[in-house]
């Protein structure tokens, strides 16, 4: 069924097929036909992490429904929890289109998107109005027009005001797509914004007497002395949890294929190994430190792989595209089994 779907989607602009897919998927709930309780998929055990109680280890990576638009829609195909964002304090257009582009011979995509969110007000709205009974992770990140050196002021704001929506939030700081971005991984930049963040979270967690935990989202492009780096960091400032990894900037995987020079980052089967080398280099470093592993799932046996690597939990998106929502309980089985 999907597959015939899928067939007629990538007829369209990636983009406009992504908004239709989601749109569509919005009216199956509405009408009845995406039943939260039937299409769910939980183990025979609740996974605790963060503090938070998962159904299951497979979850939706941020980036496909950055406004909360399409939550509920999403959570009733069985994800145990849904990140939503990036979003900013305000609204923004992005960068223009064309700006995704498929690569299929390689299960792959190319996006520029650039943070287009419709404003942290927004996303608020619909998470209340949400039904969802999953995990919610919110990603936040900064405005384009904020300069890098004031980056920590979007993040603060965003973090303010997602706090009692969230049940953990994410750090967006690896996105290739916005300028100046991925340079505050690193260094003193890296110390002071996460110093920052964790010193407002924590007084938040006091003031509303809810703990919300606090990860960081970090990129596949970066050597085993960089990743140690970023580790030490992240466990100096007490951060709950690491998702990795997001997009590439590599293209080695895919030259001389239709697309292979757009700008942006690279998803799907060609960061798979990347982001697994990524997540040994963490759990070597952070052996206690959850991580949620992202990057070229497309199969339960990919999922496995993560787990292997040494990731708690995993998220799908380009291959949750290629594949389909089967994909989903294919993981969630073959983790389950992964597990016993």
């Amino acid at each position: 069924m999907y597959s015939l779907a899928r067939a007629l989607l990538f007829r369209l602009d990636p983009e406009r097929a992504h908004e239709l897919s989601l749109k569509s998927l919005n009216f199956l709930y509405r009408a009845g036909v995406l039943n939260a309780r039937q299409q769910r998929h939980d183990s025979d055990e609740f996974v605790e992490l963060m503090g938070l109680r998962f159904a299951n280890r497979v979850g939706l990576a941020a980036g496909l429904d950055k406004n909360a638009d399409h939550l509920d829609a999403l959570g009733a195909l069985g994800f145990s929890f849904v990140e939503v964002g990036t979003v900013t304090p305000k609204a923004q257009p992005g960068n223009p289109r064309p700006r995704m582009f498929r690569v299929p011979q390689r299960q792959a995509i190319i996006n520029r998107m650039g943070f287009n969110n419709a404003g942290v007000d927004h996303l608020i709205s619909n998470i209340r109005k949400s039904r969802y009974e999953g995990v919610i992770g919110i990603n936040i990140g900064k405005n384009l027009t904020t300069p890098v050196e004031k980056a920590v002021d979007d993040y603060l704001a965003c973090l303010t005001q997602v706090h009692p929506h969230a049940h953990y939030i994410t750090v967006n700081i690896s996105s290739p797509n916005t300028p100046g971005l991925r340079n505050l991984q690193f260094g003193e930049h890296l110390d002071a914004l996460l110093g920052a963040l964790r010193e407002e979270c924590s007084r938040l967690d006091r003031q509303k007497g809810k703990p919300v935990p606090l990860a960081v989202k970090i990129a596949p492009d970066m050597d085993a002395e960089e990743v140690g780096l970023v580790a030490q960091a992240l466990s100096a400032n007490a951060i709950d949890a690491v998702i990795a990894t997001n997009t590439t900037v590599s293209r080695e995987a895919i030259a001389g294929l239709p697309h292979a020079e757009e700008q942006g980052g690279l998803s799907g089967v060609p960061v798979f190994e990347a982001s697994n080398r990524v997540i040994r280099e963490l759990r070597h470093h952070l052996p206690n430190m959850p991580i949620i592993g992202v990057g070229g799932v497309d199969s339960g046996e990919k999922a496995k792989a993560k787990c292997e690597a040494g990731a708690d939990l995993v998220q799908l998106y380009t291959g949750f595209i290629y594949q389909g929502p089967g994909l989903i309980g294919e993981c969630v089985r073959a983790l389950q089994v992964d597990k016993k």
